[in-house]
């Protein structure tokens, strides 16, 4: 089957990608750029995992433009001030209509790429309204609706831990994933939320 992969470079999109590779996927990366400040370090991360990955069945990444920065005047997300850190709640690091951005950009992306499926790395422990089965289901009827033709949103680790994930990646190369919220160039910074989520998992990996 041929299906569009949302990554971000993450542990969980990145596994996701190499899994259902793995399993004889024809899988089309799309990265969705908002305007974060953490973008460039994912780009530069992403592109060289997905060289790591190469095969026939991995096609060329696709970077779409969705700016969010005029929706989200001031938000620690473009200004880097205030960024959750490592012992902020999750939902501190909500990003409000993330998901329905993401979403519809990849919908028209399948539509126009005539891919029948999206998949996301949405994981059990996502506490966000935009990432529950009902709003992907609400997701996936629009945007069918919209391209004339049936996408399914796809989200095979939404009963997953980050640690079951990992189980799925023995020998994954997690050294090129990247996941952080205020990166030191291209580095993680160590000091936030996300940070200390990607080291809690790999400690327990």
């Amino acid at each position: 089957m041929r299906t569009c992969v949302l990554v971000s470079g993450g542990v969980d999109s990145s596994v996701l990608a190499a899994d259902l590779l793995a399993r004889g996927v024809e899988v089309h990366p799309l990265y969705v750029r908002c305007g974060f400040h953490w973008e460039r370090a994912e780009l530069h991360w992403l592109k060289r995992l997905l060289a790591r990955l190469a095969r026939p069945a991995l096609r060329p990444l696709a970077v779409m433009d969705a700016p969010m920065a005029g929706l989200l005047a001031g938000h620690w997300g473009f200004s880097g001030k205030g960024v959750p850190g490592r012992r902020s709640a999750d939902e501190r690091v909500y990003l409000p209509g993330r998901n329905l951005i993401l979403f519809s950009q990849a919908g028209v992306y399948c539509g126009l790429k005539k891919l029948p499926a999206l998949a996301t790395a949405v994981l059990k422990a996502n506490p966000f309204p935009d990432a529950t089965p009902r709003f992907r289901a609400l997701m996936g009827r629009a945007v069918s609706r919209a391209v004339g033709r049936e996408i399914r949103i796809l989200a095979p680790y939404a009963r997953l831990t980050k640690k079951q994930v990992l189980s799925r990646a023995p020998g994954f190369p997690l050294e090129l994933t990247f996941s952080c919220l205020k990166p030191r160039g291209l580095s993680h910074c160590g000091a936030c939320n996300k940070c200390a989520e990607r080291e809690r998992a790999l400690a327990a990996a």
